[in-house]
């Protein structure tokens, strides 16, 4: 089985991971709406490469009241904007289907994703998932999609109460998939930038009362550490596929050993 985060609109190396025959899981993202390295994205396409390189200096500072000041100057026409950004979000699920169409994933969303609009778009061989537990060969894994809330307000951000509630629902399961890491610094913590990203403290109290074997997520970049034991759990960032192309490989069989075999 594979697993990938962080897509962000890397859709030639996605269908390319057909060719190894396997199973896939990808943990959210799979939009790129700001490239916060080169500034390519929707935000470029609607609204010019001068205006992303400003807004992802913004954003990796955590300065988001600039971020809103830059959205406002720029935004003169809102609602044309927001059908521009609509319809460049939908072009990249599409292709986003596209290159999962005939792989059997199951897909869960990130900060920057619109939930509905990828549900919409996956392929037949494909499930979205999310607040759900699926079991595969034997191996129950719980899924909880999205990202915390920021002053941005984006469609793939969800509360602490609403993401306590998934986890609740899901409750023990062998491997817990998210888009977040839990709330251990060294996993949040983004070395390039130098400040912290976001981890969820609804996750690791989970980690900590069900300790399940493994927790896979995604959603920082260049994270300072990328594995993290919780008690018993093995936490692993699947990393930056967008940059990496490359992804994770878990053994099913070590799992149901009760041993992590992923590499």
């Amino acid at each position: 089985m594979l697993l990938v985060s962080d897509v962000h609109g890397a859709f030639d190396a996605l269908a390319g991971l057909e060719q190894f025959g396997e199973r896939l899981l990808v943990l959210g993202d799979l939009l790129n709406l700001l490239d916060y390295r080169t500034g390519e994205g929707i935000t470029a396409d609607v609204l010019g490469r001068e205006f992303a390189l400003a807004a992802a200096n913004a954003r990796a500072s955590g300065d988001y009241a600039g971020m809103r000041k830059l959205w406002r100057e720029h935004a003169t026409d809102p609602d044309v904007m927001r059908s521009a950004f609509h319809e460049a979000a939908v072009k990249q699920y599409q292709q986003a289907g596209a290159a999962l169409e005939g792989i059997e994933a199951w897909v869960t969303f990130g900060n920057v994703d619109r939930p509905d609009l990828m549900r919409s778009n996956l392929p037949d061989s494909a499930t979205f998932v999310d607040g759900e537990v699926v079991e595969i060969d034997g191996v129950t894994f719980g899924f909880v999609g999205g990202g915390t809330e920021t002053p941005l307000g984006a469609q793939g951000e969800v509360s602490e109460s609403d993401m306590r509630a998934k986890l609740s629902t899901i409750g023990p399961v062998d491997v817990l998939c998210s888009h977040l890491p839990p709330a251990v610094e060294p996993l949040y913590r983004d070395v390039v930038t130098g400040r912290l990203e976001r981890g969820s403290r609804p996750i690791l109290d989970y980690l900590l009362e069900y300790a399940p074997l493994l927790h896979f997520f995604g959603d920082v970049h260049q994270p300072q550490a990328s594995r993290w034991r919780v008690g018993r759990t093995l936490c692993r960032n699947v990393g930056y596929f967008r940059a990496t192309r490359r992804p994770v490989r878990l053994d099913l069989e070590d799992v149901r050993r009760g041993r992590y075999g992923g590499r």
